[in-house]
């Protein structure tokens, strides 16, 4: 435990490089070989507006890195936050952590963004992909990504969390999500046994069908618990799961569109 606190204190950004373009590599060669469906796109043109709203997440991540060490740091040092209230062994406090920044820095700005018509708009650019992979898990709008950006730092000031364990949570993170959205083939057993604790691909999918109220279901990034627990966990045959959403019109792949929906007229519902 201690080797794992000292590396991701002071993790280097090409270690978090590395992790996050393994990641997106690993699974985009799995998906090449037991992909769920077959789509007849070119995955490489496909990846291309993923991709650049990955570069834009980034980002912004940067722009709030300053902002969360220094909630993180303030919090370590006040003992603020859930880990800090009662004594408790460092792997207690690890999970506990974890379980925190899960569920408000992922699964809670997930909900909030599908119940407020703003946020929404800007939630669509993720849900507007037809050809789910991989490379979706950071199709996000700027705007989004600022969203999750601050409610990072709130779930960093609840949890209390020290440098090392936000660095460790945001690298599973990364990885997590570039699995759940993964077009990877798993058995039906082995997916359900992981998807008690870990959302899984299989799970996840449904949250990108086409239409609600399957959109509204499985918000969770890389605890499936929140969704059991809050009851939105949803399950649905995958041959019957059409990706995109039935209110968004035009090309899926314009990133001109993409940037300029959260300013068009409507709602998207």
């Amino acid at each position: 435990m201690e080797e794992i606190i000292q590396y991701f204190e002071t993790i280097p950004s090409l270690h978090r490089t590395l992790i996050l373009v393994g990641g997106i590599t690993f699974f985009w060669i799995l998906e090449g070989i037991i992909p769920i469906t077959r789509f007849s796109y070119k995955k490489f043109r496909h990846a291309g507006p993923n991709l650049f709203f990955t570069l834009t997440t980034i980002i912004v991540n940067l722009a709030f890195a300053f902002l969360i060490v220094k909630t993180s740091d303030w919090a370590t040092a006040s003992e603020f936050g859930a880990i800090h209230l009662i004594s408790m062994p460092i792997w207690v406090q690890l999970i506990l952590g974890l379980l925190i920044l899960d569920l408000v820095g992922a699964w809670l700005i997930h909900w909030i963004e599908h119940q407020v018509p703003f946020m929404w708009k800007f939630h669509v650019i993720h849900h507007s992909d037809k050809e789910v992979d991989t490379t979706t898990a950071l199709r996000h709008h700027p705007g989004e990504s600022i969203f999750r950006a601050a409610f990072t730092t709130l779930a960093v000031l609840l949890a209390g969390a020290p440098i090392w364990m936000v660095m460790l949570y945001q690298s599973i993170s990364a990885v997590l999500s570039q699995f759940n959205h993964a077009n990877m083939k798993m058995p039906l057993w082995l997916d359900k046994v992981i998807r008690t604790v870990i959302v899984t691909p299989g799970m996840h999918r449904i949250h990108h069908h086409f239409q609600r109220p399957q959109t509204d279901t499985n918000y969770g990034n890389i605890f499936s618990i929140w969704d059991r627990i809050f009851g939105t966990y949803h399950d649905m045959p995958s041959e019957d799961i059409v990706y995109g959403l039935d209110v968004f019109e035009g090309d899926s792949q314009n990133l001109g569109k993409l940037l300029k929906v959260p300013m068009e007229k409507g709602k998207y519902r």
